[in-house]
């Protein structure tokens, strides 16, 4: 994941966030890729690759004919698995130059949102994509996020809003899954697609503890917004671990298109 711009790199606790990151999102990533028909002998790129989970799973389809390279600025949690086609490679996707033209599929998950430089990223992705070949982004647009059941809306709200507010502050644009589609076409892609899609998160489970690790790595900056208090945020706590309380997801926000040619 690239560090400029990015708020949620606290060391201790990066590798549990892309835990949890995986286990809410692998599926509906795998579920958009597999749609693209990744096969065997595909070149692929993994831009921002966290702990590498997709990048492994491209792995097993391109076979070893194939080839994917995945990239981050944490090249050090990015396991490639196995002997076989994935090569992790140290790259900052906002400066340092892509071969153009030379992979079948270009994928980033939560990558450009944060970035203050995503357009001029994204036209980097685009150059490197073979005529024919595809760019699937996963992104969030953070705007959306309800409480489902509970009785906590309020102290979510104030959260919500303070962490909208520090992302905000660091460069993000915070509805940028619902930006990403235009942007492509914006870059000459053809049939484009897009999906968007939000999960249940009741207190207790992989998602709720995704929101506990980023209050962890985020708890001081979000008070300072002045949106949220430190009571606040220690009730929220609560109500994250209680089956009872729900909130949505984030709307994860699946956008694809076809280099032409």
């Amino acid at each position: 994941m690239p560090v400029a711009g990015y708020v949620f790199g606290e060391a201790e606790l990066i590798t549990e966030q892309q835990a949890c990151m995986q286990a809410c999102l692998d599926p509906i990533t795998i579920e958009h890729l597999a749609a693209l028909d990744v096969g065997p002998g595909w070149s692929c790129l993994e831009v921002g690759a966290g702990g590498g989970s997709i990048a492994r799973w491209l792995g097993r389809q391109v076979g070893p004919g194939g080839h994917v390279l995945a990239t981050d600025l944490d090249t050090g949690r990015t396991d490639p698995g196995p002997d076989g086609p994935v090569q992790v490679r140290w790259h900052d996707i906002t400066t340092d130059v892509l071969p153009e033209a030379a992979f079948d599929l270009v994928h980033a998950r939560l990558v450009l949102l944060h970035l203050p430089q995503r357009l001029r990223a994204l036209a980097a992705m685009v150059r490197a994509v073979k005529p024919g070949g595809w760019l699937l982004l996963d992104e969030f647009d953070c705007t959306w996020m309800p409480v489902l059941a509970g009785h906590g809306q309020a102290v979510f709200a104030r959260f919500h809003a303070a962490l909208c507010a520090v992302l905000t502050e660091a460069g993000a644009d915070i509805a940028w899954g619902s930006h990403a589609y235009a942007a492509l076409a914006e870059q000459g892609m053809d049939r484009m697609g897009a999906a968007a899609r939000a999960q249940a998160w009741p207190g207790g489970s992989t998602g709720s503890r995704w929101l506990q690790v980023n209050i962890a790595q985020l708890g001081g900056r979000l008070v300072a917004t002045g949106l949220v208090s430190a009571g606040d945020l220690a009730e929220l706590r609560e109500l994250l671990d209680d089956p009872g309380f729900v909130v949505s997801s984030y709307l994860v926000v699946s956008t694809w298109g076809r280099r032409p040619g």
